[in-house]
């Protein structure tokens, strides 16, 4: 086995710097003081030398601080104190955000290598952007659009009259049909975005499928994970929200309108017309049933199981989901009555012998 490296092994992620500690407190948006230090990558705290900067964003992981050999370091004011000697503060209030910001500045994306891959296959009517990369055997089918500085990674295929716009990426092995992307959208591998939705109706023999007859329409900055599904709408639009991001293993039944910035866990899954307003968070596993409305900023634990609206800002857990409170109250009930119980039992065990 290889040695363990720290973040960012160049056989797979690109790397430019070194950088200086003022173009670092920049690109993260933090305070620093003048010092002649550059730095050439990110490594985290127990990891990192004099030459790489590390964070901390958690303050269980304090110790690791006060005793890191990183040459900067990106903590919040309260921290600043923790910092060791020979290592320089980037002070912020966000030290996470700062920290991806900073990753990304040491981390660029790759470079785009426009035009189309002599492999791929693009049907003369799809407009390709000549500033877009389209990657070996992927297929671009009739009527598509494919827009500006947009990455189309190996074995894709983008089909009939999906429109992509700028700047997004498709990952290996994913498919589109059906839908409509804004921009900066990126779909990771094996996604399937567009397909028919589970609609059939009972017939007198067995099931008839319902034609799927709407669209996904996926706005700006929409990340949708790895081996996720989307379902097309049955007569209106299935809409993935503004900023939204989708974990792996993620299923979105037809119809379902998510808000702006809504986030969904892995292997959760929202049954048909359900609506999730404005930054809903759904954890892993949440099972979600169809036709209802989960209010803005609501937040549902892992493994919930939602059975009825849930009001804007609410927390629940539990299946039936309810408030987060009333279940663990529900649940320090339970436990009481189990001990007395176990209790009761052995008492009679005893006087019967």
């Amino acid at each position: 086995m290889p040695a363990p490296a720290t973040a960012g092994d160049p056989r797979f992620f690109a790397r430019s710097g070194p950088h200086t500690l003022a173009a670092v407190a920049a690109a993260a948006g933090g305070a620093a003081p003048e010092a002649d230090l550059l730095l050439s990558g990110v490594a985290p705290l127990q990891a990192a030398g004099p030459d790489q900067v590390s964070f901390l964003d958690n303050r269980r992981y304090v110790d690791a601080l006060r005793e890191s050999r990183a040459g900067a370091v990106i903590v919040h004011p309260t921290m600043v104190g923790h910092v060791p000697a020979g290592c320089v503060a980037i002070v912020t209030k966000e030290p996470y955000l700062a920290w991806a910001r900073a990753a990304r500045l040491f981390h660029p994306l790759p470079p785009l290598r426009p035009g189309v891959h002599p492999a791929a296959c693009v049907h003369p009517s799809a407009v390709v952007d000549p500033t877009a990369e389209v990657g070996p055997l992927a297929v671009i089918e009739a009527g598509a659009e494919i827009g500006p500085r947009c990455r189309i990674a190996p074995c894709a295929v983008i089909g009939e009259g999906v429109v992509l716009g700028p700047d997004c990426r498709v990952g290996a092995h994913a498919s589109l049909s059906h839908a409509l992307l804004g921009a900066r959208v990126y779909i990771y591998p094996g996604a399937r975005i567009g397909q028919e939705g589970f609609g059939f109706a009972v017939a007198p023999d067995g099931f008839e499928t319902v034609p799927q007859l709407g669209r996904v329409l996926v706005e700006d900055d929409v990340e949708i994970g790895a081996n996720s599904c989307v379902d097309r709408g049955s007569a209106q639009d299935t809409v993935i929200g503004a900023g939204s991001r989708l974990d792996n293993l993620v299923q979105i039944g037809h119809n379902v309108r998510l808000g702006r910035c809504c986030v969904i866990v892995s292997q959760a899954g929202i049954s048909g017309s359900t609506v999730l307003e404005d930054f809903v968070q759904a954890g892993g596993q949440v099972g979600i049933a169809g036709h209802l409305r989960i209010g803005a900023r609501a937040r549902v634990g892992a493994q919930a199981g939602v059975m009825a609206d849930v009001p804007a800002g609410a927390e629940v857990i539990g299946s039936p989901a309810q408030p987060v409170r009333d279940m663990f109250r529900q649940v320090a009930v339970l436990k009481k009555l189990a001990t007395q119980y176990k209790a009761g039992g052995s008492a009679k065990g005893t006087d019967s012998d």
